[in-house]
């Protein structure tokens, strides 16, 4: 009975495709809560830090500041967009304290 129920509301957290590719858990849009950066549509689940919650944000553009990958799926600071690389020094106290910030470089410049 507990597959069957699974079964049957899976696709109202997925979202159904052909009504909306938006769904409960996943392809959430810039601004809604988020525990994972899989959960958002942009792949980046930010918090700023303190009591404020993480919320889905745009990837960081060329000449904003930028976090390398983060061990939680979360980051101080989003990733940059596709085909800019993340410009910092990495070490790995930054990486487990996710503070490995630097600047979004396009690498052909």
């Amino acid at each position: 009975m507990e597959k069957v129920l699974i079964l049957l509301l899976l696709p109202l957290v997925l979202g159904e495709p052909s009504s909306s590719s938006r769904g409960l858990l996943l392809n959430l849009d810039n601004g809604e809560l988020c525990a994972q950066s899989l959960q958002c549509r942009s792949r980046c689940c930010h918090w700023p830090g303190g009591l404020s919650l993480a919320r889905c944000a745009n990837k960081a553009a060329e000449n904003q500041e930028c976090s390398l990958k983060s061990l939680y799926g979360v980051y101080r600071k989003c990733i940059c967009e596709s085909g800019l690389v993340c410009d910092t020094d990495r070490t790995i106290v930054g990486s487990i304290t996710n503070t490995d910030f630097g600047i979004c470089r396009d690498p052909a410049k």
